[in-house]
């Protein structure tokens, strides 16, 4: 996955950077120790907060008590705690614990090292964490050591920390270590940990300056890595801020540059680089992939990552440097839930960078939905509110922390993941690499058992998995996957569309194998699934959704003996999340026959407090206006002659979308033109939809309309959409306003014949709409 689309050339960074190091930082702010975080500015700030926020008292309050315990005990201890509690209070008694706990460390042989690696690594993650821990300590307790202390310690902190890391993994003749090294998280912890740990023993060791420049200046070169095509690397960030190795990676990645960004702020005043514009993406990024419930904040856990990870101390550490927006204040408010921290505690650094407070707006302010189209992650969501609803989707990369997942997908709903991703375990274990990072751990299509090579994990997939198309409408959403590449040893097509309607989403899967064989379509649950009629029911918590496969065939209503031709539900055995000795089971829908090539359509209905039956979650077959779920979505098969589709009904409208099995690309050097139900179209999809008090939908009746891959749609002699290349489109009027999304190839010329309106909003820009006689035309692009 090579971001070939690069933000800036490598020369222009270069020079850029270099002029940002050599003439911004001249301001210098701190001139004496504590500079790096505690220093007395910082301190003081931080006791003015702790006189107004309560929340922020009881954590320093519970921060104290932890480092007097250290103290009176003299057993164990927190450096960092010890080091801010003694800024806070200037007793030297925590300073001395601190003292006494640094003395050990800094007497040791080596803090890290790799013997099984040749040559051998000298610097590895231990010598960042112990880095992230001396050096703020280091600094902040430096007015009570003596000048020899002073000089003994910095000079092991560069032996031990900073000339091993430096020496491995930036300079030459000894640099090992490269920015394709160990996935995109070490090089960025190990460096950017040496670079704060130069700033500490500045008055020690003149040279450093040097080194913390060096540090900041390369620092261009990690942000804009663009991957590798010989060894299957992907670039460091998608060019919309995204992180490939999950938000859990992309936390710990990004924190370690920031920390490093304060520090060096801290020093020497304000800087600004290159790739501070990424930086903000990438808040922006954590935010559309989290899910904010009633009590917690959950994020999107795609690859080796937690339902808890948030970038939350990366958001703090962005505001201290000046980049506040509304968004973190939101994010950063929905944060303070999260049951993965403990109530109480909050560590050192993170206390002492808290933003001073700020109203916090009621919602982020983001889009509903989001597309990262180099990494293949996106998200789409009912709204921002707690409790709301989010669909997350996967088909880019795999390798390292990134698993073989292609086209996989999880749904929130109701405050609760009920359609899961299948986690992770220590790395340690066996489980890890014979399950958790598989194909078969996440909601995929399956040939005959099998979707990615296993060894995609290990040596990185070539043909990686893309997400297109993402349409997020007032009501309708769509999306689609292409997971082709990926599985190409097992699939010729391996599409997957996602179309959100109301309180239905179709997953509708486009599948073509080599050979007949068994396609699978999985499906993991967190807590509970039970088969009652053709239906699947899905319960979390207060969380209700069902699974309905409606093509190939529907489940059997009945005993499955009795109906061989429907669909078939097998049980599978998976591992849960985080907890490898736990059993997990999940599903696999598989159709009586084997297929070269065929089309599944599953319905996921989500259930709320308005259409819940009374007597609860029974189902006893297909939707009827006569059965005990009368609220719930109406939902019909349509079948025809190279069509298939799905009627939907519900609140007063009906939405009939169709398949174009003739546009499957079954057919060579002809178009794909079909009539369906009277609509011609040469499109790949179509949805209609209309008053469901009409039979059917017409030119006069519809209200909007949605085209995949088409250029024509017509009825009657009328065309509705007419563009020479084919486009993706949706449009709905609404009291005198066009809404119309339409993407496609970078210049088009389309025409919508619909009733005239005042105002258009084409992709989300306000337009005045200009006429012919054909009808509404819309141009994108320079002509």
């Amino acid at each position: 996955m090579i971001n070939n689309d690069l933000y800036f050339s490598a020369k222009k960074l270069l020079l850029t950077t270099l002029i940002c190091i050599l003439i911004v930082p001249l301001f210098a702010q701190e001139t004496k120790h504590p500079y790096l975080f505690f220093s007395d500015k910082n301190v003081k700030s931080l006791k003015s907060k702790l006189s107004v926020e309560k929340e922020m008292n009881d954590s320093w309050l519970a921060l104290k008590t932890r480092a007097d315990q250290s103290v009176e005990k003299n057993k164990g201890g927190d450096l960092r705690e010890l080091a801010l509690t003694y800024r806070m209070t200037g007793d030297k008694k925590y300073a001395e614990r601190a003292k006494a706990l640094l003395i050990p460390i800094l007497k040791m042989e080596a803090w890290d090292g790799l013997d099984d690696r040749t040559p051998r690594w000298n610097a590895a993650l231990k010598t960042s964490h112990t880095l992230e821990e001396v050096s703020p300590t280091y600094d902040a307790i430096y007015d009570m050591l003596s000048a020899s202390e002073r000089k003994y310690m910095a000079d092991r902190i560069v032996k031990l920390g900073i000339n091993p890391s430096l020496g491995d993994w930036l300079y030459e003749p000894t640099r090992i270590h490269s920015l394709n090294s160990m996935g995109h998280n070490w090089w960025s912890a190990i460096m950017y940990q040496a670079g704060t740990a130069s700033l500490a023993v500045l008055n020690e060791v003149p040279e450093a300056k040097k080194w913390a420049d060096d540090v900041m200046q390369v620092s261009s070169e990690w942000f804009s890595f663009t991957g590798s095509v010989l060894e299957n690397k992907p670039s460091t960030f998608d060019k919309d801020g995204g992180f490939y190795e999950s938000i859990g990676y992309a936390s710990y990645g990004v924190s370690e540059y920031l920390s490093f960004r304060v520090a060096y702020t801290n020093k020497y005043g304000n800087i600004k680089m290159p790739y501070d514009d990424v930086l903000v993406k990438t808040m922006d990024w954590f935010i559309q992939n989290c899910y904010p419930n009633s009590n917690d904040l959950l994020s999107v856990t795609f690859g080796d990552s937690s339902p808890h990870s948030t970038g939350a101390r990366s958001v703090e550490m962005m505001i201290s440097l000046g980049f506040d927006k509304e968004s973190y204040r939101w994010y950063l408010a929905e944060a303070k839930n999260l049951k993965g921290n403990n109530k109480g505690k909050i560590d050192a650094l993170s206390l002492i960078g808290q933003p001073n407070f700020k109203p916090v707006p009621s919602s982020p302010g983001l889009p509903t939905a989001a597309l990262y189209s180099d990494m293949g992650w996106a998200t789409m969501r009912s709204s921002w509110a707690k409790d709301a609803t989010m669909l997350a989707v996967k088909s880019g990369f795999t390798w390292n922390h990134a698993h073989a997942d292609a086209g996989s997908f999880i749904l929130y709903h109701n405050g609760e993941n009920l359609l899961i991703d299948g986690g992770n375990t220590s790395y340690s274990r066996p489980e890890y690499s014979s399950y958790y990072v598989t194909s078969k751990a996440h909601n995929v299509m399956l040939f005959d058992g099998e979707a990615q090579n296993p060894q995609d994990q290990y040596y990185a997939v070539k043909n990686v998995g893309h997400l297109y198309n993402l349409i997020n409408g007032s009501d309708f959403k769509y999306l689609f996957s292409d997971a082709t590449g990926p599985t190409s040893q097992y699939f010729l097509r391996n599409y997957r569309n996602f179309l959100w309607i109301g309180n239905v989403i179709l997953v509708v899967d486009d599948v073509k194998a080599y050979d007949y064989g068994k396609f699978e379509w999985l499906l993991h649950y967190a807590d509970k699934a039970e088969k009652k009629g053709i239906d699947i029911d899905i319960t979390e918590g207060k969380a209700n959704l069902i699974v309905r496969p409606l093509f190939p065939e529907t489940l059997p209503n009945g005993y499955p003996h009795d109906f061989p031709d429907k669909m078939k539900l097998e049980e599978r055995i998976g591992l849960k999340d985080h907890e490898p000795d736990v059993k997990a089971p999940y599903y696999a829908i598989t159709p009586a026959e084997k297929y070269k090539q065929t089309k599944f359509i599953n319905a996921i209905i989500l259930l709320n407090e308005n259409n819940k039956p009374k007597e609860g979650p029974s189902l006893s077959g297909m939707a009827t206006a006569k059965e005990a779920r009368e609220n719930l979505p109406q939902i019909e098969r349509l079948t025809g002659s190279d069509y298939i589709g799905v009627k939907i009904t519900q609140n007063d409208q009906t939405t009939e979308v169709y398949f174009n099995l003739i546009a499957d690309g079954r057919l060579m050097h002809r178009n794909s033109h079909n009539t369906i139900n009277g609509w011609e179209t040469d499109a790949y999809m179509m949805a209609l939809t209309y008053p469901s008090s009409d039979k059917a939908p017409s030119l006069n009746n519809v209200k909007s309309y949605f085209v995949s891959n088409g250029s024509y749609l017509r009825k009657n002699g009328t065309s509705v959409l007419s563009s020479l290349s084919k486009v993706f489109m949706y449009t709905k009027a609404d009291k005198g306003t066009q809404e119309v999304i339409l993407q496609g190839q970078p210049i088009m010329n389309v025409t919508l014949k619909i009733p005239k309106v005042s105002q258009v909003i084409l992709n989300g820009e306000k337009t005045k709409p200009v006429y012919s006689k054909d009808g509404l035309v819309l141009q994108i692009g320079k002509h």
